[in-house]
């Protein structure tokens, strides 16, 4: 089996449909990539403009498609390189964007109020855990949690061992938990 019949089968695992298939998997996995450049950047603004670079670096390069053999790990690479090339933009760190008001967790129809607040507060929680984590452990996580990578995925996106992904995973796990418990105290 040749590798362009390889990615092709790889794409169709993924539940490409037809059409183009680098236009279905960004319009297939953009939750989970907003998701995670959102909590990468900090702001859902940054997170929007890294989404939408990474897909123009995607399309600029869509001729090696052929020799990608897991589509998935290849976009979600491109999109956390993506997402470390804003964060480590100085002017983009010294801006101050809008505050993301709070209808990014919508209300739910049917639950009362102090449900959507308890909601909102146990969200607000999480966030600031997740930024208590150091960059590192926060892109394993976010991979595994927003991008539902394997371990194995993660390894080949972020050109690390499998091992140094578990251990910073297991940190990132260690880290948040305390820190989620330290809140209920």
């Amino acid at each position: 089996m040749d590798r362009s019949e390889h990615a092709r089968q790889a794409q169709d695992a993924e539940g490409a449909q037809p059409g183009d298939p680098l236009e279905t998997a960004f319009a297939r996995y953009q939750a989970e990539l907003l998701g995670m450049l959102y909590y990468l950047l900090g702001n859902s603004e940054d997170a929007r403009d890294a989404f939408q670079e990474a897909f123009v670096k995607c399309w600029r390069r869509r001729e090696k498609l052929a020799e990608v053999v897991n589509l998935r790990a290849w976009v979600f690479r491109v999109a956390l390189n993506v997402g470390r090339d804003f964060r480590g933009t100085a002017w983009r760190r010294r801006r101050r964007s809008l505050p993301d008001d709070e209808t990014a967790v919508p209300a739910s129809p049917n639950s009362p109020p102090e449900t959507d607040l308890l909601r909102r507060e146990q969200l607000a929680l999480l966030e600031q855990a997740l930024y208590g984590l150091r960059i590192e452990e926060r892109e394993v996580f976010l991979l595994r949690q927003n991008g539902d990578m394997t371990y194995e995925e993660i390894a080949q996106a972020t050109d690390l061992p499998v091992g140094t992904v578990k251990t910073r995973m297991r940190l990132a796990l260690e880290k948040l938990r305390h820190s989620l418990d330290s809140h209920r105290d």
